[in-house]
């Protein structure tokens, strides 16, 4: 198979990590967790306690970091750090600190040189129209706010964090709000891409209408 690039964009708890894995399973290419990425960044700056308007911490701190993804582990500087990632607190600081130059200038470098060495299915909020722009696909996959924060919250729950669903919600839609008002390549639609609603979808059937556009 030719190399090709497939980008999916949408707001958090969309569904974009679960169908971009199930469709680097399905195509056997890699998957890219650029939002994986940036939560590596927020948790190595916390255990540091770097904060963000610490600009020359922080400029040393990426410097020395290495980000790599293998057999579906995230690895930091040579650590596995799946589920320390996985956190409310970890979730807020990814949101804040992809807001900085300095962070989107050295994840988006690593991002791109990923997809122009191999077939890759590479999930986040700026990809389409930022990090691979000229991408083979593009979809940008959406749910209603209250769609996703259920999700979310059912996921959190699962792994023992007794938040409410209500402050999932509201954590959510600030994310939102962040995420698309940022100055620096904020979330939104490419202007190629397909949008797919999943608000009332499950993950394979949002997986199959993906699929049906690249096959």
């Amino acid at each position: 198979m030719e190399k090709i690039r497939i980008a999916i964009d949408g707001p958090s708890g969309a569904g974009k990590s679960t169908v971009a894995k199930d469709l680097a399973k399905i195509l056997n290419i890699d998957y890219i967790d650029t939002g994986a990425m940036y939560r590596a960044v927020g948790y190595k700056m916390l255990q540091q306690n770097i904060g963000l308007d610490e600009a020359d911490r922080l400029s040393k701190m990426l410097e020395t970091t290495e980000i790599d993804f293998a057999k579906g582990n995230i690895i930091l500087d040579g650590e596995v750090i799946n589920d320390k990632i996985r956190t409310q607190e970890i979730a807020k600081m990814a949101s804040d600190c992809s807001a900085l130059a300095s962070v989107r200038a050295k994840l988006v470098d690593l991002q791109r040189n990923m997809g122009q060495l191999k077939s890759v299915v590479m999930d986040g909020r700026d990809i389409g129209t930022n990090v691979l722009p000229d991408a083979e696909y593009k979809f940008y996959i959406t749910a209603t706010a209250e769609e996703r924060a259920h999700r979310r919250w059912l996921e959190l729950i699962s792994k023992g964090d007794l938040i409410s669903q209500e402050k999932v919600l509201e954590d959510m839609i600030q994310r939102d709000i962040n995420d698309s008002t940022r100055l620096l390549n904020p979330l939104k639609k490419a202007e190629d891409a397909i949008e797919i609603d999943s608000t009332k979808k499950n993950a394979e059937e949002t997986t199959a209408i993906v699929l049906s556009y690249i096959k």
